[in-house]
């Protein structure tokens, strides 16, 4: 997915300071790592299959345009980044691309005309797709995929990030991987996750934090730092390994779920990570879900059990579960309704408990619980506080088609209220997240309004 580009902060640093040195580092140019014949063939299916997941429908389609015609806007404080057509038209997009150059692309981040293309695109991760999947991924853009004349805005950032001869010095440093993959040989379903994840799922682009150079830091499950949790574009990009990380709350089962149906018994997919599932993790197979699960579940060196399906047995619609030791004093004093509660619980009993019931824990599969969810507790608030004002929705997905939305509550709640009731949120059932200031939800409300062109967006 489109992430934003903190990266291109590093370019100031080696911008001015060390022009000439920079002229002089040779440009990166990365061999196949492989076995195969020149004449090899992917299996039917095989490129559309790695297309999605490597994710790369969301990134190169704008918004209302033709599937991988380029022209989506990515917005950053140096300046918007526009995606590239990679459709085979061979004026606006990669038709004239050969093998060679398509694999630098992927690999060293360098088109045809050898520009250095802005980290927007994870070849640091996509350093680990084997040959097979390159040579994939381009039978599939060339042959499969119908070409379309869309040309899009040429990238303009100001000065110094405009100077891409910079990014040369930044992969050197970055780039610090070898290509290809190689799985730590746990099991063979742990290893295809691990190649998934590591590889072209770029799941390290949201969910490692980053270098003193903005490059991610941990690219792989051996980094002591790889998937401990970022901040992406004021959202929690939660941590995937470690203590109280999904990895250790969930099952394989439940993670396989969530993956490929943006929802399970104890949350739904929010933000960037509902766009990754609709675009992308729907479309794998239930063995790679449950491979990608198993291999999350096993890297902090916990037993792993496969699930033999990925949805569970019998009934969808599991019921909801009572308050757990940690939420019991929130439950009880939420049944009660005493006029006497603090505003903040009063607001959640008024508008949210239908749905979230009293104990936080919501209905499973349908409305996430709030007892815990790392969206409700994360450093950023931003997202929360979104949420109320202007409701979300969990995507259609093959698994689980019906489209769940939420309504939102700007028109209803002042800014007042509405930080209340996050604060209430953030607080209760045992959960740790600081309290919301009416100025924050402010900030949240305008934000709307300039992103929907002056009109305020409500329920």
């Amino acid at each position: 997915m489109i992430k934003l580009l903190r990266i291109l902060a590093v370019l100031l640093l080696i911008g001015i300071a060390a022009l000439l040195a920079f002229t002089l580092i040779p440009v990166r140019k990365t061999a196949p790592v492989t076995d195969l014949a020149e004449d090899w063939q992917p299996e039917e299916g095989a490129g559309e299959y790695t297309m999605y997941a490597a994710d790369c429908l969301a990134c190169h389609t704008a918004e209302d345009g033709q599937d991988f015609a380029g022209g989506r806007p990515v917005e950053s404080p140096l300046g918007t980044i526009w995606s590239t057509n990679i459709t085979p038209d061979t004026e606006t997009g990669i038709g004239d691309y050969t093998l060679d150059q398509f694999r630098a692309v992927l690999y060293d981040g360098i088109r045809a005309d050898g520009t250095h293309l802005y980290p927007a695109m994870p070849y640091e991760n996509y350093r680990k797709l084997t040959e097979e999947d390159v040579r994939a991924l381009y039978s599939y853009f060339m042959n499969e995929v119908e070409p379309v004349s869309n040309a899009v805005p040429e990238t303009q950032l100001s000065f110094p990030f405009n100077m891409r001869f910079g990014i040369r010095a930044w992969n050197w440093l970055a780039l610090s991987h070898d290509p290809g993959f190689v799985g730590a040989g746990l099991s063979e379903a742990q290893d295809r996750g691990q190649y998934l994840v590591e590889g072209p799922g770029h799941c390290a682009s949201c969910h490692s934090p980053r270098t003193g150079i903005m490059s991610q830091d941990g690219i792989s499950a051996d980094d002591e730092s790889f998937l401990t949790g970022s901040v992406i574009n004021g959202w929690n990009a939660p941590a995937l390994r470690g203590e109280g990380s999904v990895s250790q709350k969930w099952s394989v089962q439940q993670m396989a779920q969530y993956l490929a149906t943006g929802r399970n018994a104890h949350a739904t997919a929010n933000g960037e990570m509902g766009l990754v599932i609709r675009d992308s993790l729907q479309h794998l197979s239930d063995e790679d879900n449950i491979a990608i699960a198993a291999f999350l579940k096993g890297m902090d060196g916990g037993e792993v059990d496969l699930p033999e399906t990925l949805m569970p047995e019998g009934a969808q619609a599991i019921p909801p579960e009572e308050a757990d030791e940690a939420g019991a004093e929130t439950a009880e004093m939420l049944a009660s309704a005493s006029p006497d509660m603090p505003i903040g619980a009063r607001l959640y009993l008024d508008n949210c408990s239908a749905c979230h019931f009293v104990t936080g824990k919501g209905a499973p599969g349908i409305f996430p619980e709030l007892a815990g969810n790392d969206l409700v507790t994360g450093s950023e608030a931003g997202p929360l506080v979104s949420i109320i004002l202007n409701g979300a929705a969990v995507d259609s997905t093959d698994r689980r088609p019906m489209r769940l939305v939420m309504q939102g509550y700007a028109d209803r709640l002042s800014d007042g209220e509405v930080a209340a009731l996050a604060s209430f949120v953030r607080g209760a059932w045992g959960n740790d997240g600081a309290e919301v200031t009416a100025e924050e939800v402010t900030q949240q409300r305008e934000s709307a309004v300039a992103r929907h062109g002056g009109e305020e967006s409500g329920s």
